[in-house]
């Protein structure tokens, strides 16, 4: 005996998936890396009260049911002013251009600034994705600057506003309701137990450079890069080596400290918060080199992973 096929179908009905890229914008220290561990209940991205750390493009999952969300990180929108700071403006466009869906997310203990505000409108010109408008920080900003928001939102932009705190959660489910309403029907573009894309050793860095900036002030966490040379996971503990690059040679002795004592108080901090990620005992060796200048050169910048637009201007000397 067969059955009918139309009941077939009806009795085995086929699951519509959604998938879609969702892109977190906006100025320098606004929240977004707060934002995103908030919504994936992960520490993906580095968090530290210090503007322009979230130097690359992070990527964080979240799958829900038939939903699934990737949220792109991005470095804050600023005024580049060095080739460092172009190759984060140009991963900021670039992850604009590639988004189903966008959350400009803003500072609402700030009050609106013209020329921060048109910036920021024609960085959005980049996409036409759905855009969704997140006002942060609602739980220590006073109702006068979060109203004003408001009617600055309503005025320049068109899309659903939102007031959330990324460090509480407070209004952050209201907002993952928003998105998933506005997802592509597609496939699932990753396994659905998966948190993140990169890779393992790009976190271990991360996590390293992210308490540089907890230990150390003025110039020395934004002259600083960190690159994983060797990860032997298949010994206990897991060997890490980690190379972290400074612009000058005085730099090198303030990260190393008298006797060492800095470098080996960076170490144990940096070596728990590694062992917590990925749940094993480290051994962490780091090492300090000077690569002048690597702020301002193509050559160095590329070779550290970082990408810039082939009409750039020359590298420096």
């Amino acid at each position: 005996m067969t059955k009918d096929p139309a009941s077939a179908e009806e009795s085995n009905p086929v699951e519509v998936t959604r998938t879609g890229y969702v892109t977190l914008v906006g100025r320098p220290n606004v929240g977004k890396s707060t934002l995103l561990n908030q919504l994936v209940g992960e520490h993906l991205s580095i968090v530290t009260p210090k503007a322009q750390t979230t130097w690359q493009r992070v990527t964080g999952i979240l799958s829900v049911g038939t939903d699934q969300m990737i949220f792109l990180d991005t470095p804050g929108l600023l005024e580049a002013k060095d080739m460092l700071q172009r190759a984060m403006l140009g991963a900021a466009l670039e992850a604009l251009a590639e988004a189903d869906i966008t959350i400009l997310l803003i500072d609402s203990t700030t009050k609106p600034d013209s020329r921060e505000a048109a910036s920021t409108i024609e960085a959005l010109s980049e996409t036409n994705a759905p855009l969704h408008i997140a006002l942060n920080k609602v739980d220590i900003a006073d109702e006068e600057a979060i109203r004003a928001w408001e009617a600055w939102a309503d005025r320049e932009l068109s899309g659903s506003i939102y007031q959330l705190s990324s460090l509480t959660g407070k209004g952050v489910d209201a907002l993952l309701e928003g998105l998933r309403a506005d997802l592509p029907v597609g496939p699932f573009l990753y396994p659905e137990e998966d948190i993140a894309s990169d890779s393992v050793r790009f976190f271990v860095a991360e996590l390293v450079r992210e308490t540089i900036f907890e230990l150390y002030h003025q110039e020395i966490p934004y002259s600083t890069f960190c690159h994983v040379e060797e990860f032997r996971e298949n010994q206990d503990p897991v060997y890490v080596q980690v190379q972290i690059f400074v612009e000058r040679e005085s730099q090198k002795g303030i990260l190393i400290g008298k006797k060492g004592r800095a470098i080996r108080e960076l170490g144990e901090r940096a070596r728990m918060k590694i062992e917590h990620f990925i749940d094993m005992r480290v051994y962490l060796d780091l090492w300090v080199k000077p690569l002048k200048a690597w702020r301002k050169n193509r050559g160095h910048l590329n070779r550290l992973g970082f990408r810039l637009p082939e009409n750039d201007e020359p590298s420096a000397s």
